[in-house]
């Protein structure tokens, strides 16, 4: 490791690595696509705020969660109740039996905004309730079970049952919530249309911006001595206990921030598609998140932005050409990396790539003591 490596906590390899995946999301597909496609980039961007907390839960501290959805949605539908509201002024819902409330409510015969709508008319507190609404549901979750010591495929499962049942709830408070439909017909932002191709193109630079500051957060969060106590704590759980540390306190901060990552993930997903709904809060979104992660490597922070573009870009593929076989295809992906590449991206690329790349430019290998070698 040399000086420069020890006073920063990125490594050279990750300054490289950001670099490469800048030029690429901010340079080469903005310039290489059209609008529609690049609009669909940054969705699938919105999806690798959560990928990016799962390598942090999942791949660093050993928790894994089948609930991810939970607070992609929540975050996703904090923005929209903001946004619904801006849509739902009186003027635009004169022709309502109760103007000055969205359309559903209306619908369903309710004659006022429920009073925990009313906050949301300030984006100030909907820009809070975005981070606090997901971190705070998520602390309940993890001191309920990490207190009680519940981890591993029991703490997996609880996350997609909680999941299921949020979906439920959901779909089944339609006056409330906009039903299995959702939120939609969100128009603009303070007055701004967020609809046109030119707003939609400055969101995704945005998007972009939210993401790389996020990589930054968790590669600091990663090479602080938090992130040893993560590796230690998914390996040797007692020792660390042993050791005095409060093991409970620890998974709960890290699913929380997990959490609020994904909350930004959804807030960036309903400002560029322009709704939300259960759809993407249930099981089924839930688990592609993992395979976003697992795809991308579980160890790889880099790895998990490229695992969930390269899922996404095939989902969309397959799913245009033949729409019936997408959910074998992700069986099938799902397959493959456990039973061939189960490192990864991130895994073929320090097993064929790295090596060939150490000749050309002189360097050795270097693996980190304790840990994988796709560990970043």
């Amino acid at each position: 490791m040399t000086p420069f490596d020890r006073s920063f906590f990125l490594a050279r390899k990750d300054i490289v690595g950001i670099v490469i995946l800048s030029a690429l999301l901010i340079v080469i597909l903005p310039l290489a696509l059209d609008s529609f496609r690049l609009q669909m980039v940054g969705k699938y961007l919105t999806y690798a705020f959560v990928a990016l907390g799962l390598v942090l839960c999942w791949g660093y501290a050993g928790i894994l969660s089948l609930g991810q959805g939970i607070f992609f949605g929540l975050g996703g539908y904090c923005m929209a109740m903001y946004l619904k509201l801006e849509a739902s002024s009186v003027e635009n819902t004169k022709i309502q039996s109760t103007p000055g409330i969205p359309d559903f409510m209306d619908w369903n015969q309710l004659t006022e905004l429920p009073y925990f709508w009313r906050p949301f008319h300030s984006f100030g507190f909907t820009t809070l309730a975005i981070v606090a609404v997901p971190a705070i549901f998520a602390g309940i979750i993890g001191f309920a079970m990490f207190k009680r010591r519940v981890g591993g495929v029991y703490f997996s499962i609880i996350t997609q049952a909680i999941a299921s049942i949020l979906t439920i709830l959901i779909i089944g408070q339609q006056g409330y919530t906009g039903g299995i439909n959702g939120i939609t017909d969100l128009r603009t932002l303070h007055g701004w249309d967020i609809r046109t191709d030119a707003a939609k193109s400055i969101l995704y630079f945005v998007c972009v911006g939210l993401l790389l500051a996020s990589i930054l957060l968790a590669y600091y969060v990663k090479s602080s001595k938090l992130g040893r106590i993560l590796v230690a704590m998914r390996d040797k759980e007692d020792r660390v206990r042993f050791s005095g540390y409060d093991v409970a306190n620890f998974k709960v901060f890290i699913f929380c921030l997990s959490a609020i990552l994904s909350a930004i993930g959804g807030a960036m997903f309903t400002l560029q598609v322009g709704f939300m709904s259960p759809s993407f809060v249930g099981t089924v979104p839930s688990i592609e998140m993992v395979i976003y992660c697992a795809v991308g490597g579980r160890l790889s922070l880099l790895g998990a932005v490229y695992g969930t573009l390269l899922v996404s870009w095939a989902k969309t593929s397959l799913s245009e050409s033949f729409p019936e076989l997408w959910l074998f295809g992700l069986g099938g992906l799902f397959i493959a990396v456990v039973l061939v590449f189960p490192n990864g991206l991130a895994g073929l690329y320090q097993t064929y790539v790295a090596p060939h790349l150490g000749k050309v430019f002189g360097l050795k290998p270097k693996t980190p003591s304790g840990a994988p070698a796709v560990a970043e």
